[in-house]
């Protein structure tokens, strides 16, 4: 193995023996081949060595931790011949060594990434054996459960079942089936996950089944049995029941619940097949009231069309029906009424005599269960007493309704209750005779007995009535049975605890007491209570207690029911304290009940009023919701409206004072009109301010009277005050008050004066007002001359605003021929600034070419110069020297003239060439005279 190993280490780059020595250690450890050669050998002890054997040798090869972390690098390979062999060696470890392999895995950088890349592959066989891989990888480890499945594991696995074609698709789905499996049981971030993602909603077209159901093949039976196992993974009860609840909600709303019982209903479904879906069916519909209703309402497609419900317990009450079915259809029922109060109470009330069907056409539920209550069969007594149990769990009140029921056991015999009935078939026991297990049946009355009594004084009360039913029981506890009868001992000793428990003492010979006194004579206390736990310590008791399900394995160890289970823990305790309590504690007890009670009843009181106050602030809500709409409606038209006054008022005032301008001669007759215009508000203000300003008036009149008449008073005394004052001129106080006295006089003359004032300007302003208040009133009162006026003003400014609409008309076609002409100058305009720009470029030329020009007679000039010198000191003449630089000079001007003006640069040359020939046939010629002056002439010619 080291040397192995060490080839996979050092040989990296060659593939064929990687892939070699990956095989040769993969049938070291596996047990494929051993396992074969022992179906041919007989050998007992071959297995245990054989898995001791592959189990060594990976503990060897996984001691040291860096073996599986090269593997995993190998199975990134894309080289067939090294993944193929990795991969199946990698699955050998992890089925002989799982839980180490996987930590390891684990603490791997991206050791379960690299793993996740196998489903992807391209090559079926590789991606085959990694749905394979990670099936081994996921068991029992939460951890990388939760990595693979936010590897989008979930989205891989569903698209390659699709690709296989669902259902009818090979054991490709089957192990991706396992493998979702795996992921999601027990894992609750898992299934969320799920769930969110909208995987739910995939499921659906797994459950398409046609028409023609004959002739599945076993892998299609394989794949559909796989595919029920993992919805019931989502909703079984021992998940939260939020997330149960959640996920109910999303298979009713994707269709799922609805396919489930279109395969409930379907013929030609496999056995096997049709129990798992009634087991997912009643799982999908438990403790969920949507679910449930939706199921009460599925018929099955018979004529006439029954409810599925009847169609379902017609086969539980059935004994030719296989007993896992019939176990199947009782979970489906318990299902259906757990927690649902409107399903119990449908049930029930097809057993209430209003409601039975007198012809007798159709069957009901009801009378399934009575039928199958009371036949002969203990399998169908014991389901119809664990369904009938059902209906009343935990609901008062169809107990007490369930008392009306009326049995007619015989003809010519008064009908009997079924409560009756039930103790009587109990009573009768061993006499009748059943198919199956006699036990069965008295186990499956007394539960149906103990839930009818629990909680319901007036059932308790019926039941003790029948005088033979207490004798019965304690005659049943006291007696030494065998084994198989101490369960019915239990069961009796608690349906009589009940009784003592939930007795109200309306019965005088079968109170409380007298009760404890005759368990306490003829059983014993110790007796009792070592009886009553006979229950608990049933090894079937705590197999029913696991789970809700009904799962047993034969039908004789049908026995306890889950949900009873639940209600033995609770009494018990209780009916073993109430046993020992003495009359005075039983007394405290009821006083504390009956408060409770009267607690209870305020309380669900309250809740009433609460729930009543709720929904009127619902209502009230989505009244205020409304109204605030209408609101913003209203607002917003306001807004609108407001708007278009605005927009009116700006045009009036437009128009207003387009019109001033016009209605300027018309001064004195737009006065009248705007006192003709005031409004009748303003008038009556005007009235009101009349009104104040008159009773000012009047009070400051009075007041001025009250003054008057002081001063007239005053005056008499100021008389006497002068006499005393010339007669008595000696006396100090008189002096003193004479002068008070003048003071007083004078400051009641100042206050006199102001208020004249402050009456005469009030005097005024009453008398304007007065006018402007006769001015306004027979402008109000001639209403029908206003009138004529305001029509006949209307009419003008009519016949004006046309007259200013036909100025604006005229105006705008001149605006129109005002613009064509300026777009016609403009566009002329732009053709005499382009022809301008090019004048003074040619200018700029042209200045420029006399520039270059200067500079070459300045060049030239000085080459004649030269020349000249040259041709001195040469001794030739001077007309010559003058002559022969000059045609050299206009020649070589003449070739840098530029090639714009072709013209001018011809004439140019045909005169000189004509002037340089006659200087040849001068050169022959003496020097003359002449030829000074042709020269001279010619040299002007040029020039010019």
């Amino acid at each position: 193995m080291e040397h192995l190993v060490r080839v996979l280490q050092t040989d990296r780059s060659d593939s064929e023996i990687i892939g070699y020595a990956l095989d040769t250690l993969y049938n070291v450890i596996s047990n494929d081949l051993e396992e074969e050669e022992q179906d041919d050998s007989e050998e007992e002890n071959s297995p245990k060595q054989v898995d001791d054997l592959g189990s060594q040798f990976t503990e060897i090869f996984i001691k040291q931790q860096e073996n599986v972390t090269l593997l995993l690098t190998l199975v990134e390979e894309f080289d067939f011949h090294v993944r193929w062999p990795g991969v199946k060696l990698l699955t050998s470890l992890l089925k002989q060594q799982g839980p180490q392999v996987q930590q390891i895995i684990l603490v791997s950088p991206m050791g379960v990434s690299r793993l996740m890349d196998l489903l992807a592959d391209s090559r079926e066989v590789i991606r085959n054996d990694g749905v394979l891989l990670l099936q081994q990888l996921t068991k029992s480890n939460a951890a990388i459960q939760k990595i693979v499945a936010f590897e989008n594991a979930f989205e891989r696995l569903l698209d390659i079942i699709t690709e296989e074609g669902n259902s009818d698709g090979g054991i490709v789905v089957e192990d991706c089936l396992l493998l979702l499996q795996n992921l999601l049981k027990n894992n609750n971030s898992n299934q969320n996950f799920f769930k969110e993602g909208s995987y739910i909603q995939r499921m659906k077209p797994w459950f398409e089944v046609g028409d023609d159901n004959c002739g599945w093949s076993a892998q299609k039976v394989t794949n559909l049995h796989l595919m029920l196992q993992l919805v019931r993974v989502l909703v079984s009860p021992t998940n939260p029941p939020g997330a149960t609840s959640s996920c109910q909600k999303a298979m009713f709303h994707c269709g799922l619940l609805q396919q489930l019982c279109t395969i409930l209903m379907a013929t030609g479904v496999p056995a096997d097949i049709l129990t798992e879906t009634i087991n997912t069916v009643s799982e999908v519909i438990r403790g969920c009231q949507m679910n449930q209703d939706y199921f009460a309402s599925v018929n099955a497609p018979s004529n006439p069309p029954r409810p599925a419900i009847v169609v379902l317990l017609m086969s539980m009450v059935n004994e030719r029906q296989p007993f896992v079915l019939r176990c199947a259809v009782l979970y489906c029922f318990q299902c259906f009424l757990y927690k649902n109060q409107k399903g119990q109470g449908e049930i029930v009330s097809t057993l209430l005599p209003s409601t039975i069907d007198a012809t007798g056409n159709s069957v009901s539920a009801g009378q399934l269960l009575c039928g199958g209550l009371f036949s002969t069969d203990s399998l169908s007594n014991w389901c119809a007493a664990v369904a009938l149990a059902h209906a009343l769990q935990e609901n008062a009140t169809l107990k007490e309704q369930l008392l009306r029921v009326q049995l007619a056991t015989s003809i010519g015999n008064p009908p009997v209750s079924l409560l009756q009935q039930c103790t009587n078939i109990l009573s009768q026991g061993d006499k009748i005779d059943r198919r199956g297990s006699k036990v069965q049946t008295r186990v499956g009355l007394l539960m149906l007995l103990c839930t009818w009594l629990s909680n319901c004084s007036i059932a308790v009360t019926h039941f003790l009535h029948n005088p033979a039913n207490i004798p019965f029981l304690t005659g049943q506890i006291a007696e030494n049975l065998g084994e198989e009868e101490q369960l019915v001992q239990g069961l009796c000793a608690l349906l009589l605890g009940i009784s003592i428990y939930y007795n109200d003492n309306s019965l005088e010979n079968y109170r409380k007491e007298k009760l404890k006194q005759l368990i306490e004579k003829r059983i014993g206390r110790e007796n009792f209570i070592e009886k009553l736990g006979f229950i608990s310590k049933h090894e079937l008791y705590s197999r029913a207690a696991q789970k809700p399900q009904p799962s047993f394995s034969s039908p004789d160890h049908m026995m306890f029911d889950h949900e009873f289970t639940k209600l033995v823990k609770e009494l018990e305790g209780v009916i073993s304290k109430a046993i020992y309590k003495s009359s005075e504690e039983d007394k405290k007890e009821e006083e504390v009940k009956k408060t409770l009670e009267q607690h209870d009843n305020i309380v669900t009181h309250y809740k009433k009023v609460i729930r009543e106050q709720d929904q009127e602030l619902e209502e009230l809500k989505q009244q205020v919701n409304t109204l605030k709409s209408q609101n913003e409606q209203l607002q917003t038209t306001v807004t609108q409206q407001v708007s278009q006054i605005q927009q009116h008022k700006d045009q009036y005032n437009l128009l207003k004072v387009q019109l001033g301008k016009d209605n300027q001669h018309h001064n004195s007759h737009s006065d009248t009109v705007q006192m003709n215009g005031i409004q009748v508000e303003e008038v009556s203000k005007l009235k009101e301010e009349l009104e104040e300003w008159k009773n000012k008036h009047e009070l400051l009149q009075g007041q001025l009277r009250e003054k008057d008449s002081l001063i007239e008073k005053l005056k008499p005394l100021q008389l006497e005050t002068g006499t005393e004052q010339s007669s008595q001129t000696s006396k100090s106080s008189g002096l003193e008050h004479n002068n008070e006295l003048q003071k007083e006089l004078e400051m009641l003359r100042t206050q006199i004066q102001l208020q004249s004032a402050e009456i005469t300007k009030l005097q005024a302003e009453n008398q304007k007002l007065q006018v402007m208040n006769t001015s306004a009133d027979p402008a109000l009162g001639d209403s029908s001359a206003t009138a004529a006026k305001n029509l006949e003003l209307e009419g003008r400014l009519v016949q004006e605003v046309k007259d200013l609409k036909n100025e604006v008309k005229a105006l705008s076609e001149e605006k129109a021929s005002l613009k064509q002409h300026l777009d016609s100058s403009n566009s002329t305009v732009a053709i005499l600034q382009d022809e301008k720009s090019k004048l003074q470029q040619e200018v700029a030329e042209s200045k420029k070419e006399q520039d270059d020009l200067l500079v070459l007679l300045a060049d030239q000039d000085q080459k004649l110069s030269a020349l000249k010198n040259k041709l001195k000191d040469l001794g030739v003449p001077g007309c010559w020297i003058y002559q022969s630089c000059f045609l050299n000079l206009s020649w070589q001007l003449a070739r840098k003239l530029p090639l714009g003006r072709s013209v001018q640069r011809l004439k140019m040359r045909m005169i000189l060439n004509l002037e340089i020939k006659q200087m040849k046939m001068r050169m022959g010629m003496k020097r003359s005279k002449t030829n000074v002056l042709s020269c001279v002439t010619m040299k002007t010619r040029l020039h010019c």
